[in-house]
């Protein structure tokens, strides 16, 4: 499809399934608005963290709604790789914290959208940009003039926090905490003191494989009455939300999350 050199296109923040990696393939139109389905259809242009995976999206997509052009003729190009040691996101370009790389510069690959083409955004599972390195795309394309046009999908952030029933008017993400164990107890009670200090809902992710471990480490280093909710499998049949006090997972831990469903851990200290 041609695109209209006279004017920007916009960039597409496209929502992603939660299902990948996870071994069930969910129907797209169970988590997807058809709008949604549509739009993506009629993209020719898209950046993404992986190319492989948004082809398997745009095959679902096809078998819904046909794409605008043969798969094999949709440009798919990759973000980078945000640099070890510096963040994912909202960095400037060319501009690096002492000893940290600088942030990769992005705006080459808004040229389809500076030539009047839409361009697709597409994250590895929930909303593009939402702890995602996508995010330093769409600055780009502020600074770029290209406006950005977010559609509605799911965030597995916001998903768990609904469920949780903790404190969903101030809330902060987190991240990833650390994988060494002295360092991830201090980390799990300094965000503890914090959620005490501004009654405020930590939100963390962690890798699969490391799941147990983690809500192992919550239940053991957070303070006895605080609570703690795990969400895994989001949107998936088998997905799982349940809150306690972190005493309570201590006594009694339940069946392990497993290592292939990913999960959002939630706590707020009383």
């Amino acid at each position: 499809m041609s695109g209209d050199a006279n004017r920007p296109g916009r960039l597409v923040l496209v929502p992603n399934t939660l299902d990948l990696g996870t071994g069930c393939e969910v129907d797209l139109r169970a988590v997807l608005p058809q709008a949604v389905i549509e739009r993506a259809a009629r993209l020719t242009h898209w950046v993404a963290e992986n190319a492989k995976t948004t082809r398997a999206l745009l095959k679902r997509v096809d078998a819904l709604v046909p794409l605008a052009q043969p798969l094999q003729q949709v440009q798919i190009t990759e973000l980078p790789r945000p640099p070890k040691g510096g963040a994912a996101g909202g960095g400037r370009p060319g501009k690096g914290v002492a000893g940290t790389p600088a942030a990769p510069d992005l705006r080459a690959l808004l040229a389809p959208a500076l030539a009047g083409h839409d361009l697709g955004l597409l994250s590895e599972a929930g909303l593009p940009a939402v702890a995602d390195p996508g995010s330093a795309l769409v600055a780009a394309a502020h600074a770029a003039g290209v406006p950005v046009e977010p559609l509605a999908g799911s965030s597995a952030l916001l998903l768990a926090l609904a469920a949780s029933g903790l404190n969903g008017q101030s809330f902060a993400f987190v991240g990833y905490l650390p994988v060494d164990a002295a360092a991830r107890a201090a980390r799990i009670r300094e965000l503890d003191a914090l959620s005490r200090r501004l009654n405020q809902t930590q939100i963390a992710i962690e890798t699969p494989y490391r799941n147990d471990a983690l809500l192992a480490a919550l239940a053991q280093h957070l303070a006895p009455g605080t609570r703690l909710a795990v969400a895994c499998g989001l949107t998936l049949p088998a997905q799982r939300c349940e809150t306690r006090t972190a005493q309570a997972w201590r006594q009694a831990p339940g069946a392990p999350l497993g290592g292939q469903l990913p999960a959002v851990f939630c706590f707020l200290a009383g």
